[in-house]
Formats: structure tokens, sequence, C-alpha cells
């Protein structure tokens, strides 16, 4: 490939541009008399040169041919043209081997233009068909054109580019439509020029650089310019090719049917095609292009992030679903490479984890030709210590998908962030707490007194470790000192009664509370946050969520500089109904209700509650008696498939400790409608909201409500006694299970409430909840 001159790789360029020329047959004559002049004026070859070669290659052309006497056997008309196709073959191959495709194309339309004044410049060539290097140059060709001739050629542009985009991005209509308003030919050009492989870079790495073209954008309602404070990480795309490759090559194609198989054997059978693609090998092409990436990178940690085709698209995100692993890239260059491959492996083979086989089945994807792109990207940060890490790391959503104050505006959006890698505000985690900021009023919190933010922040942070080379959960005194950068604006002290905020570096780091209250007050951040949420949703025509890193340039304040790592359309699934609270229901009809952080929507004519009894869980003492609560609940959430159900439990669902929730995945309950968190006094761990992480997100698209029960809100009802006394019929829907029935409880509505159902509506403007008993209605969400 002549890749300065821009010609298709797989054709000799001379080749490629004699294709081309062959398209115009009545004008080919002026075109390359045109380029003819431009060889001469450019000193590549002087006339009498080029005519003395002309000559020459003639008469060797007629040695070829047999003929002894050339001029004796041959007319005057004859050599002439003879002549005139070498000339013509010269100028091709010396113009191809020398000067730029764009020019041709320039040339091209002043051969056009001159025939036509006011011609309008037409594509001469199916785009669809063309070489990806061909639409390059007449992209760039058109874009270079002048002002005034920029908009006959805008339609053409944009066909060039949409076919770019679905070539080498996604084609994803919804995606396609707005990129293509975005993107320009450069913009496309780094985007292919950084791929490894031929096939598409996925969902996950097209939406975060649509995302960051559209902030780059100059927009007369930007507050500030947005392209002077967002970024993106230096990354490389493996385009999706390479995955169906590693598995031709390999052996693994068979397990392209796991999708079809049962939920059962698709988790019965998920270690060994892990174990399968783990000991697969790459090509050797494929191993030296990342040979050669991590000279180029050198030490820099980096993370590998999966992009299959299907994420962040316009119908579902597909959130957390696959795997992504940090590199921390401080070994020998073989050392790096070996941790490399095997993350990339380990992302191929996430394809079959059943979390995202059944999403795939519940949303309607499940006969979609899943392909697995890799984004690889320098990890955003500064190093501290022996620590790499980025001061602020977060979720953010344009839209506030709860309030636990009547003065927040849902459209200012929603952010949740922690010090440190990112990993910790988009999972539920043990013992820990993001800060979760409504951008409307940045300084309001949920917490009432020192003693509950203190107990709800921050105290661990994930970080690379440079010196174990490792990814590592520390305590927040572990890592951070007084001398950190910038820790004033994140940190407080806390003093017992009161918090106190940073004066001086000495300061006990046992002491520190991850507020960012100075961050919030004294820096343009929320502002910052805001304009970039409600510019991605203005251009997408829908609410956004955003994954991104924080660097603070230096100064007092200091200045957020934000690097986008992700952005996500929410789907049709996020945005539901917003019914409101029935006035008029009996009190002894009224099972529970809640006052805090209420989603919008209902659900009616629930038959069944599946119930974990808080103080029977608690006292389960061992782990794997814990772990077989979870799998209870998949079981039954097969079992009830087609019914109408909710659960409700204690703690924190889906948290990875199952001693604070019940440590399910969205495998497990993704028939269930509402998922009901309460925190009675004895219980471990009271409900931690879980807005904004990956398992919130799960809830939200597939419909399931997420509520939370607090127990220190005098105000909220919960009839206890109903759900303790009611009659248990787990046994009967799974006789194996019957065991479980101290802990676990499924309550046949209708049988114990004289043929009434449950209903439950929820009001998030009111941030009002009720769940009530009441007779068969009609559904107006069915």
């Amino acid at each position: 490939m002549d890749g300065e001159r821009g010609y298709p790789w797989h054709l000799p360029p001379a080749l490629a541009l004699h294709l081309e020329i062959l398209r115009y047959p009545i004008l080919a004559r002026r075109i390359r008399e045109r380029m003819r002049q431009e060889l001469f004026a450019r000193g590549i070859i002087t006339p009498e040169a080029f005519e003395a070669e002309v000559r020459e290659k003639a008469l060797i052309s007629q040695r070829l041919e047999g003929l002894t006497d050339p001029f004796g056997q041959e007319s005057a008309e004859e050599w002439e043209e003879r002549l005139a196709q070498i000339r013509d073959q010269l100028t091709e191959f010396y113009f191809a081997y020398n000067l730029p495709h764009s020019l041709f194309v320039e040339i091209v339309r002043s051969v056009l233009e001159e025939r036509a004044p006011g011609h309008r410049p037409v594509l001469t060539f199916n785009p669809e068909l063309a070489p990806v290097e061909a639409l390059f140059a007449q992209a760039e060709a058109y874009e270079a054109a002048p002002p005034e001739q920029r908009k006959a050629v805008l339609p053409h542009l944009k066909e060039i580019r949409v076919v770019l985009i679905k070539s080498i991005i996604s084609d994803q209509l919804a995606f396609v439509g707005i990129a293509r308003e975005h993107f320009t030919s450069a913009d496309l050009r780094a985007i292919y020029e950084r791929r490894i492989g031929q096939g598409k870079i996925g969902g996950k790495a097209a939406g975060m650089m649509l995302a960051w073209r559209v902030l780059q954008a100059p927009d007369p309602e930007d507050p500030f310019p947005l392209a002077e404070r967002v970024g993106i990480p230096d990354s490389w795309f493996i385009g999706a090719d390479v995955f169906y490759e590693f598995m031709e090559r390999n052996g693994l194609l068979p397990y392209l049917n796991q999708k079809y198989k049962s939920e059962e054997e698709i988790r019965a059978e998920f270690p060994e095609v892990q174990h399968a693609f783990l000991e697969g090998r790459f090509p050797g092409w494929f191993v030296q292009r990342l040979r050669d990436l991590l000279r180029e990178v050198g030490p820099h940690p980096l993370i590998v992030r999966s992009s299959s085709l299907l994420e962040d698209n316009f119908g579902a995100s597909f959130a957390g679903k696959y795997e992504s692993h940090f590199c921390p890239n401080q070994g020998s260059l073989e050392e790096n490479l070996e941790a490399l491959l095997t993350a990339i492996k380990r992302v191929y083979a996430s394809v079959f984890h059943p979390d995202p086989l059944i999403y795939r089945r519940h949303v309607g994807l499940l006969d979609y030709d899943e392909r697995m792109a890799v984004l690889l990207q320098k990890v955003e940060g500064t190093r501290y210590g022996r620590y790499f890490f980025p001061p602020i790391a977060g979720v953010a959503y344009s839209r506030n998908p709860f309030r636990w104050s009547p003065r927040i505006r849902r459209e200012d959006g929603f952010v949740r962030m922690v010090v440190g890698l990112g990993t910790r505000a988009v999972e539920r985690v043990a013992h820990d707490y993001p800060r979760m900021v409504a951008l409307s009023h940045p300084g309001l919190r949920p917490e009432k007194d020192p003693q509950a933010i203190a107990r709800y922040a921050q105290h661990f942070i994930d970080v690379i470790d440079l010196e174990e080379n490792a990814f590592r959960t520390l305590r927040v005194h572990e890592v951070l000192g007084g001398d950190y950068p910038g820790l004033a604006y994140l940190a407080v002290v806390h003093k017992g009664d009161y918090l106190q905020p940073l004066i001086g570096r000495n300061v006990d780091p046992r002491a520190l509370v991850l507020t960012f209250d100075r961050l919030l007050q004294e820096t343009d951040f929320a502002p910052l946050m805001r304009a970039v949420l409600r510019k991605l949703e203005r251009y997408y025509g829908r609410p956004v969520d955003i994954e991104f890193a924080v660097l603070l340039e230096g100064g007092r304040p200091p200045r957020p500089m934000l690097r986008l790592l992700q952005c996500r359309p929410q789907t049709d699934r996020e945005q539901a109904a917003r019914p409101r609270i029935p006035r008029d229901v009996p009190a002894e009809d009224v099972l529970f209700t809640s006052y805090q952080m209420v989603p919008h929507g209902a659900v009616y004519n629930i038959r069944y509650v599946i119930y974990v009894d808080p103080m029977a869980y608690t006292r389960i003492p061992e782990l794997s008696a814990r772990l077989e609560i979870a799998r209870v609940i998949g079981r039954l959430n097969r079992r009830l498939a087609g019914e109408r159900f909710i659960l409700i439990g204690p703690g924190r669902w889906g948290s990875v400790n199952p001693y604070l929730g019940v440590k399910v995945g969205y495998a497990d309950i993704y028939n269930a409608r509402a998922l009901v968190e309460i925190g009675l006094r004895g219980a471990q761990g009271a409900p931690e909201p879980s807005y904004g992480t990956h398992f919130f997100r799960d809830l939200i698209e597939a419909q399931i409500y997420p509520l939370a029960l607090i127990p220190d809100d005098e105000r909220a009802a919960f009839r206890a006694d109903f759900f303790l006394r009611a009659p248990n019929v787990l046994a009967a829907l799974l006789p194996e299970e019957a065991s479980h029935a101290e802990v676990v409880k499924v309550i046949d509505i209708p049988a114990v409430a004289g043929g009434r159902y449950l209903h439950l509506v929820m009001d998030g403007d009111q941030e009002e909840a009720m769940a009530y008993l009441g007779p068969k209605v009609e559904d107006p969400s069915a």
C-alpha cells in the first residue's frame, strides 16, 4: 500500500488510477493532458525526457510484437497510435507514484467545470463498491474545495462519510445518522490508521469517538469552549474481524451456538469456554502489531475494553455485560505482551458469559451476529508515589434518575464519582459509597450530618500499583497523603462532630473524608459537566450517560479537564411512564410506601412477591449459604417467567459482597418487574442507591424498577407482618428448594388477598411510591 499517495491498498497505484480514468472515456484525453502538465510543472520529469522515454518504450513494444523492421512494417498512423498509448501509460505511472490522489480528483473536477460551467459535481463511482482509500481521497478533495463549491458537493461528501462510517465504525443506522453530520475525513482517517485488523471498531469505541467529535464543534449554546476542556484517551482499535480469525484459528467456532442453549447449559459450560479461549493463540501478524504498539506506549498503563458491535447502541446499551481489564504494563516487553494478549482473550470469552447471552435473549437480539471488537486505551491519570490513578472518575447522566429533594432539577443531570479508577463508581462494591451529585444543586447531599457524610463516603481507592505491576484496591489512607495535588478540593478532615476543610499538608490520612466539596464549590466542574451532558443530549436527541475521568490542571482553584471514556444513549426502556399515586386506598391495603429516591413508573397486577426475610438472611453465617440464596432467586426467576412478580429483600442487591445483600446478577432477576431494597434495624447494610451502576442500568433497561425502603424514614410504611405471615409457596413452585423456605418466601398475592393483586405506583416528581392491594386493573403500560 502506498499510504502517502492514497491509492487503494489492494491494487498497484498506477492500475488503480487507470481504472478511475476509464470512468471518463470522453474526457480521458484532457485529463491526462492536465496530469502531464502537473508532472512537468512540478519537476517530476521534463517534457523532453518524458517524450524520449515514450519513444524508447514504443520501440520495445514493437519488438515484443515481433516487428523486425518497425518503420517498414508499421504505418505512420499505427506508430502514432502506439506512441499515444505508451504516453498515456507513462502519464498514469509517473502521476500515481509521485503525486497525491487528491490532485487527480482536483484535475477531474476542473475538467468537468470547464466542460460545463456551473457543473454540479457528482460522484463518478459507487461509494459502496469503492476501495476505502479512494473514498478518503474523494472526501478529502471535497472538504478542500472552495466554500462556494462545498455546498454543491456536500450531499456526495455525506454519502462517502456514511460508507466509511459503516465500513470502519458501525452500521447502526441511528448512530450513522448523527455521525455523518459530525465526523470529518480526518477524524475517520485517524480511526482507520489506528485500527488493527479490518473489521468495525465496535459500539463503545464508536460512542466515545462520536461524543468527542460533537463536543469539539463550536456551538452558540456552549457556555464556554468545550473543545479546550474535553479530550479522549490515546486509543487503538482492534477490529471485530480479529475475533473471528482468533476463533477459527483455534477451533472455537462451535461455541457460537451457545446462545441457543438453555440457561443451565450456558452457565455450566462457560468455564470450559473461557478455558478454551485462554488457551488460544493469535496469528503472528497480530502479535507483532501489539508488540510494536507496546514499544510505542512504553510503561504507561493500558486498559483493554470490550467494544462489541452491540454495545452502546440506541436499542440496548449492554452496560457492564462484557469484561474490561487493566494492564499495568510494568514488566518486560514480552511480559507486558503476554498480559495484553490474555486480557484480550478474556474480553473475547466474555461474549459467551451467561449475563450477556441472557440479556440478548431478553431484549430480542439473540439472533444478531455478535462480533467483539476491542478498545485499547492509555489509562488516564498520573503517578503519585508508587500508584497510578486519576484524581476523579465516574459516570454522569444527562437526566437525574432520582431526587432526594424537591429542589433538584432532573434535566440538569447527575454525577456519581470517586477518587481513583472509575470502577468503584459503576459497580456496587463492599463498604463503599461514591459521591452522588445533583448537578442542579451540587452542594445538596442526601446525608444530613457529619457522621452520615463520613459513613457514606468513599473508603477505598482502585489504583494501579506500579511497583507490584498489578491492579489493587486499597484504603484511602494507604494511598493519599497531605501532599497529594489538589487534595484540599477532594477531601475534608473528620473531627468527630464536624468536618473541617484541609489547611496545609500536615494531615492524618486516616481522618480524610472524600467529599469533593471544594471541587464543587470553587471550580467549574459542575457547569462543565452540565454543559457536556446537555450538548450531547441535544445532538443525540435523547438522554445520555457518560463515563469519564478528570485531571486537575494546576492553580488555585485547579482547572478540571474532562477525559471522555464512553458515551451511551439511553434506550426507550429507560424512559418510563409517570403515573400518580392514588389517594383513596384504605390504609390497611397499603403494604409499603417510600419517599426517597423514587423512580417514575408503575407495575400493576403483581401476582407473586419473592421476599427474602432480612432477619433470616442476616443470620446466615456461611458465605456459600448466602450465595445459594442468590441461586434460588435465579431459579425462581426462570420458574416464574411470564408471571408478574417483584423482589423484596435486604441490603444492597447486586453487591459483590453477599454480606451486604443478595449477590444476584442480571441473569438471576431479568423476569422481575421491580426490586425493592430494604434495610431493617439489625440487618447488615442499609440500602445504598444503585443509580449509575451497571446493575442499575440492567434494572432500568429490563423495566425492573429499583426502589429503596429507607429504615430511618419515619414517613415510610412497611407491613412486615403481611410478608412474614403469608403462606410460602416456594416448595410448590420449586420442591427441591424447600429447605430455603425460612429465608426465601414466595407469596401468591391473590391467594392471600381474596383475589386482589398488588399494585406498585411510583411518582418520581413527588418522591413518593406506594404498593397497595386492589382488584385487577387494565394495565396502561401493557
